[in-house]
């Protein structure tokens, strides 16, 4: 079991602006706006993420809806920090259709840079994907149901641990997500008496500039590492070839959220045979992979898809609890329908509806395994799936662990 200790005082995330369990004053619809990678180096992350929104959507409103109404969704591209000026417009545009949750941005860089304008506005932001560790606590109304790097960082270490790994590289880039990520991958490596041989703090890359791919992949491997991590997005794309046409044995590289793809269209078969990553969230269910594919049956990829599920229903149940749908209601009813308080657990919106409306506290069962929110509105457990290439170069589920904060 992983375990990790969280801080938190009087004025930590999860302080209630409003009551739980009524007191709203909005009867209007529930308008959901999502806020993911449509474009950029995480365009993969998009399907996935807005087939999860789409589909809890459906299911709501089969079961009734909110309040009495539909749920309405707007999506807008959050693209990526490279191209800030797309979410920052993104952002206006939501605002301005009176959206009163946001669920996104993918990216935490991304969110850094739009969360006071959207958690300003009393709008509840909750991310699907955002693991930086600055994020935990950052305001009243950001919320996420992604773990933060301090869970996935010690699966990523244990996996590398537990192959027998003694000399690791980090290709890394100089991003708010990959800089804290192998921070706590890197504490726990080397507690463990292993050596980060390139890679540590000032050794991280360019995320916009390819010409220095190169160069990191030289340096790197002029420390002569037995297993090398690449923690990036799109430019994994060119870091593999490059680490591949130097010689370096590539079942031994391990990936992560940000590049755990299906590569079978980028790669010569092979490249990848082995070689292992890291996903945070339970693996996803047939069942729950057939319910996606029946709103986006091109679907490749399910990462996240489970978290953006989770963020809707989670959305939805406040509303429902709390007998309105602006955001300061459902921002002071999150932590109560996620399970902070106990009660009775249930899986399914309906159900859960039924249990609030009977006068029970609930305990909504995440399709994604993450636990009830904590003071700082982050997931207070959740599990880290190890997977693992093949010779198409997809990746698949082999094992998981399980991490508390």
């Amino acid at each position: 079991m992983l375990t990790a200790c969280a801080g938190g005082g009087e004025e930590g995330g999860g302080e209630e602006t409003g009551s739980t369990g009524g007191g709203g004053s909005s009867s209007e619809p529930l308008i959901i706006g999502s806020l993911l990678p449509q474009t950029g180096s995480l365009a993969y992350l998009g399907p996935p993420e807005i087939a999860g929104v789409d589909l809890a959507i459906k299911e709501i409103n089969e079961a009734g809806g909110v309040l009495g109404n539909d749920v309405e969704v707007v999506h807008a591209d959050s693209s990526d920090a490279d191209n800030a000026e797309v979410a920052t417009q993104s952002v206006t545009d939501l605002l301005s259709q009176e959206v009163q949750v946001i669920v996104g941005a993918a990216s935490s860089s991304v969110t850094l840079n739009v969360v006071d304008d959207i958690t300003g506005s009393d709008v509840v932001q909750i991310s699907p994907a955002n693991t930086a560790t600055s994020l935990s606590g950052y305001s009243d109304f950001y919320f996420r149901t992604a773990p933060s790097d301090l869970i996935q960082g010690r699966a990523l270490a244990n996996a590398i641990i537990n192959d027998g790994h003694s000399n690791v590289a980090f290709l890394v880039f100089n991003d708010d997500y990959g800089v804290t990520l192998r921070d706590v991958a890197k504490g726990e490596l080397e507690e463990a008496g292993v050596t980060v041989t390139y890679g540590n703090p000032g050794e991280e890359f360019d995320p916009a500039s390819d010409d220095v791919i190169p160069s990191a992949v030289t340096a790197a491997l002029s420390t002569s590492p037995d297993a090398v991590v690449v923690i990036a997005f799109d430019q994994t794309k060119l870091l593999i070839p490059a680490l591949s046409s130097a010689g370096f044995d590539t079942s031994k590289l391990y990936l992560v959220d940000g590049n755990l793809a299906d590569y079978s269209a980028d790669f010569e078969p092979g490249t990848l045979e082995g070689a292992k990553g890291t996903q945070p969230g339970a693996n996803a269910s047939e069942e729950f992979r057939e319910r996606l594919l029946e709103v986006n049956p091109d679907l490749k990829d399910y990462n996240y898809a489970g978290e953006s599920y989770d963020a809707v229903v989670l959305a939805a149940l406040a509303a429902v609890k709390g007998g309105g749908t602006d955001g300061p209601t459902i921002q002071a009813n999150l932590h109560a329908v996620s399970g902070a308080d106990g009660g009775t657990e249930c899986e399914t919106f309906a159900d859960c509806v039924e249990l609030i409306e009977s006068g029970e506290d609930i305990d909504y069962v995440a399709v994604s395994g993450v636990g009830a929110f904590n003071e700082d509105n982050d997931p207070s457990s959740a599990w880290v799936g190890i997977y693992q290439f093949d010779a198409e170069n997809k990746n698949a589920w082999i094992s998981q662990e399980f991490g508390e904060l």
